[in-house]
Order: structure tokens, then C-alpha cells, then sequence
């Protein structure tokens, strides 16, 4: 599943405060610290099976009665819904033809409640932790900046990012112990 891009005020802080554990002035190398920052800011979110900052999503419902996962969690808003023609054309399903939910570990559920017509079902949805940058959790936070540090000066370089990243970051990580099938809706 592709993220949908950071926000770039994000990548600005977050560039901002690599720069600064690097003790790196100027712009020389801005696209550099730029490339760095958001491949860690990605990988650590496929760590630990989070969407860090908060971005609008969607992804693509089965016509079925089971609930539906969303793929990406923590979910903080759900909506729309929508119907979508093979031609493209998305209309807002009424509010009684589904329902939601957000659980306790904050991962969001669709439930479709009418499902014979032959068209494809799209919600939309808002995930992530932070609103921004600065409202990151610090461990998670340091982890990316450590992580974009080690790809800026191994410069291409093989090599084993810091230990210290994954300290960083294991707290913070989903993982799913259960048995049996869950069914999740896909992204497009």
C-alpha cells in the first residue's frame, strides 16, 4: 500500500531538525537531507504499522456484510463513503447504507449494510498519530532523525542503521497476534 505523501510543513521541521543533529548550516545539501528525512519518516511508519502524521487516505471496500478493516491505523475521522461507477463517477452513499466504527486501538471498521449493486465503494479517512512534526511522540520522532542521519552520512553506503532506531521505535509497533482471517479493505 503507498502512503500518501507528508505533508510538506512536516518534511520542512523534520528536515529542519536533521539538519540540526547534523550541525549543518546552508542549503547545499538540502535535497539530500530532503530524500533522507522522508524515507525515514516512511520506513518508520512500516515499522511500526502507524501512520505518524496525519494525512487524509482511501482505500477501496468489498461488497460485503463482514466489517472491514481499514489498512492503516490510528484513524481519527471516517468519511465519506462513496459509490464509485466504473467510469468513475463517485456519488455519497446515504448514511443508513453503512456503518463505522473506531475500536480501542483506534483502528477504523466499515460496514457496508447494502451491498448488490455491481459498483466499487471507496471511503476516505484521516490517520496518524501527530497532527505535525512537532506534535510527534519524541521517541518516535528521534528515530527519524537518527535514521536520516545514518542514510545522509553512509551516503549509499551498506550498512546496519543505529540500534538505536529500533529502541526507538519497537514500543510504538502494531502487530497483529490473531488467529484467523481479518478482512481489510485494499488500497488503490
Amino acid at each position: 500500500m503507498d502512503a500518501p505523501p507528508f505533508p510538506a510543513a512536516a518534511i520542512a521541521d523534520a528536515c529542519a531538525a536533521v539538519k540540526d543533529y547534523l550541525r549543518i548550516e546552508g542549503s547545499a545539501v538540502d535535497t539530500a537531507i530532503t530524500a533522507a528525512t522522508q524515507a525515514a519518516l516512511t520506513l518508520g511508519e512500516r515499522f511500526t504499522g502507524t501512520a505518524w502524521i496525519a494525512r487524509s487516505r482511501q482505500c477501496w471496500l468489498d461488497r460485503s456484510p463482514d466489517w472491514q478493516r481499514l489498512p492503516v491505523a490510528p484513524v481519527t475521522a471516517i468519511g465519506p463513503v462513496e459509490r464509485v461507477t466504473l467510469g468513475g463517477a463517485a456519488t455519497t452513499l446515504p448514511v443508513d447504507a453503512y456503518t463505522i466504527d473506531l475500536d480501542a486501538r483506534s483502528e477504523g471498521w466499515v460496514r457496508l449494510l447494502a451491498t448488490a449493486e455491481a459498483t466499487r465503494v471507496r471511503v476516505t479517512f484521516v490517520a496518524g498519530t501527530a497532527a505535525g512534526w512537532g506534535d510527534l511522540p519524541p521517541p518516535l520522532a528521534q528515530g527519524a532523525i537518527l535514521l536520516a542521519a545514518h542514510l545522509i552520512e553512509g551516503r549509499g553506503e551498506a550498512g546496519t542503521p543505529p540500534a538505536a532506531v529500533v529502541a526507538f521505535w519497537r514500543p510504538w509497533r502494531r502487530l497483529q497476534l490473531m488467529a484467523g482471517v481479518r478482512r481489510s479493505c485494499w488500497s488503490s
